[in-house]
């Protein structure tokens, strides 16, 4: 339909729309890495008896079907079929392995065991209103009718084919080494956990085992939140890569100019929705480029400024109001940070702009496209985002437009700075065990704490793991390049040189701390031990030994 759409077009814009499209070939993972469903055809109903009843007749020719009333017994309509009644619903699971739970006669019991004699069912079609799961994108196998989407009528087409074995793929890829979720038992950034519609991302572990971020791929729908959401590129979206999407962006726009278009907007769209897709575009000029994406969040903001640096005089988003609501919240923050760094560089934030399909009469188009740069964007994630960035900056000031140096940001926005109480910090580089960026790094010369403010996400853990609570957070964009990708000095001290070895082994104030905190106790009460406060560890570690060995009744004291 799309395909056709664009070909009813003659202007030089549609014509070159059409080459860039069909020219463009879109570089997709050929044999992704998959998860598998297995299913068996037993179906439980749950809902009103007199709905669960009447919709039971259209799945006969399933292995099983159970009913499951949640009203009392009084309210039963006469029916030969069997209708549990039960209390306290509780469905855990997915295609294939639906741990379905309920209070019957005032017991806890696994339904699947009591009724068809297995652990577990393979499909639920929920008929209440209210569903039992509350995830905003159901997993595979669960139908909530009641609830309004999908409809019967799609629930009667799809699921009696749910029969079998299926293979899922696994949509995301995982770097636990770049995430700043938590280390070494503390907390911080949790973006991707409140980004998932699905339920599919969690925290687990504790404080004393220490904390870590668990994707369940059974789950996971590939909505793409938690990539777009995630400020290191710990969670990165794997069918297609990010970055490959982002290449296919530019690419698309090279051969829209090559044939002669001109002042392309992209927008994208998902190819769920292709009807709707096409409705927007007729309301729309042809220099209007479609990129069709598996999921609208796909990509993120690093792709956007991509576009806009590669030739895009804008960047739409065509979506709807019926999405899922944490969909459009994410959607809605990234696009805020987005417009937030448009209007600080002195550009209209409308060239990166929501349209929803329900107020297709709200959409600014802009036709003046931006300065293109001349090397591609490289780097990770951040480091493409902030070359397109800087670019910007530079053809804003060329243009005479005065751009404030250090101007803040939503309060979401994960980049910014560190201040630090110096006064107050011992430099004991807790802060910079718990950095996922290196963001915070120290000098192993000299006690130094350093600072690249580039690097930085605003997630927490060094504040969270300072002992003396000096160190604080602000969201911020600092537009001299140079120094937010300059390594500062946050706090740096005198270094205590070992009085055996003469090696620097610690800040002098942390030496100078110790020894007034340890007055008073018993196992610092001899100057030997007061001494050993000036050694590095070497040195402490051979000084004991030596009195030990010159005097062993010492080996001999509790």
């Amino acid at each position: 339909m799309l395909t056709q759409f664009l070909a009813q077009s003659e202007t030089t814009n549609a014509k070159a729309r059409k080459f860039a499209i069909e020219q463009t070939v879109e570089l997709n993972n050929l044999i992704p890495p998959t998860v598998s469903y297995e299913s068996r055809g037993n179906l439980v109903i749950i809902g009103p008896t007199s709905i669960i009843v009447d919709v039971a007749e259209q799945f006969s020719e399933l292995n099983s079907i159970t009913l499951v009333s949640t009203e009392s017994d009084t309210q039963d309509k006469k029916t030969d079929k069997t209708v549990y009644h039960a209390k306290e619903v509780t469905i855990k699971g997915f295609l294939g392995a639906f741990d379905v739970e309920c209070v019957v006669n005032g017991e806890r019991v696994n339904l699947a065991k009591t009724t068809i004699g297995k652990t577990a069912f393979d499909l639920v079609l929920d008929m209440k209103l209210d569903s039992v799961m509350k995830e905003q994108v159901p997993v595979p196998g669960y139908y909530p009718v009641g609830r309004g989407y999908p409809t019967l009528a799609q629930v009667l087409d799809e699921l009696p084919g749910l029969v079998g074995t299926f293979d899922k793929p696994k949509y995301f890829r995982l770097n636990p080494e770049l995430c700043a979720h938590s280390s070494r038992g503390v907390k911080g950034c949790e973006r991707c956990v409140d980004a998932c519609p699905a339920g599919a991302l969690t925290s687990e572990g504790s404080d004393q085992t220490g904390h870590h971020i668990q994707i369940n791929p059974y789950l996971c729908q590939g909505v793409g939140t938690c990539a777009t959401a995630c400020p290191t590129e710990a969670i990165s979206y794997a069918l297609p890569e990010a970055e490959k999407t982002q290449n296919f962006a530019t690419r698309l726009l090279a051969n829209y100019k090559k044939e002669g278009g001109e002042t392309p907007i992209i927008a994208f769209c998902s190819d769920r929705h292709e009807n709707f897709n096409v409705m927007a575009l007729k309301t729309m000029p042809d220099h209007v480029i479609p990129v069709v994406l598996d999921e609208l969040l796909s990509v993120g903001i690093d792709t956007w400024f991509s576009a806009l640096v590669n030739g895009a005089a804008q960047v739409l988003f065509i979506a709807s109001r019926r999405m899922p609501e944490t969909i459009q919240r994410v959607l809605t923050q990234e696009v805020e940070i987005a417009q937030a760094l448009l209007t600080q560089l002195g550009l209209d934030p409308q060239r990166i702009q929501v349209v929803y399909m329900e107020a297709l009469n709200e959409m600014t188009l802009i036709d003046t496209p931006l300065s293109v740069m001349d090397a591609p964007l490289k780097g990770n994630k951040r480091e493409r985002l902030m070359g397109a960035l800087d670019h910007l900056a530079a053809d804003s000031k060329a243009n005479q437009i005065e751009i404030t140096e250090i101007q803040s940001l939503p309060s979401h926005a994960p980049y910014g700075t560190i201040s630090c109480e110096t006064k107050d910090c011992t430099l004991c580089m807790g802060c910079v065990a718990v950095c996922p960026t290196r963001a915070l790094h120290s000098d192993p010369d000299s006690p130094t704490l350093k600072f690249v403010e580039q690097d930085c996400v605003q997630c927490g853990l060094c504040v969270s793991a300072c002992p003396e609570k000096v160190l604080s957070m602000k969201v911020q964009m600092n537009w001299n390049q140079e120094t937010r990708q300059e390594t500062q000095i946050v706090h740096k001290e005198d270094a205590a040189c070992c009085i055996s070895c003469g090696t620097p082994f610690a800040p002098a104030s942390m030496i100078e701390m110790l020894r007034s905190k340890l007055q008073g106790n018993p196992h610092f009460n001899d100057e030997a031990s007061i001494k050993r406060l000036y050694m590095c560890e070497d040195c402490r570690v051979r000084d004991i030994f030596t009195d030990l060995s010159a005097n062993p009744e010492k080996q001999l004291k509790v």
